[in-house]
């Protein structure tokens, strides 16, 4: 039980990770102009991937302004993701494995 616990939480934050990167690609590449939104499903994966990153994303945006028009929010999210996961492993997992057995 333990070990599927852990498992879900580190699927759960490298899952927040990809998102996030692709997401940061995603907005590159529409920016430049190489794909387009009008494409329904370039529209569709932005969207998607918007909804699942927004509500990580959100409130370091409003504490971190842009710095030369370049959003630096994702790198923070992600270190602090690592944090976590790293957090989480070295303190929480072992206590899981002994609680749970």
């Amino acid at each position: 039980m333990a070990a599927a616990i852990i498992w879900l939480v580190n699927s759960i934050i490298g899952l927040m990770i990809l998102f996030i990167v692709i997401s940061a690609i995603l907005s590159w590449l529409v920016a430049f102009d190489v794909i387009n939104t009008r494409n329904r499903f370039v529209y569709s994966v932005l969207t998607f991937l918007d909804s699942v990153t927004r509500p990580l994303m959100e409130p370091f945006r409003r504490i971190i302004p842009p710095l030369g028009g370049i959003d630096i929010s994702p790198i923070i999210v992600l270190l602090l993701l690592q944090f976590i996961r790293m957090v989480f492993n070295n303190t929480a997992a072992p206590a899981l494995f002994q609680i749970l057995g």
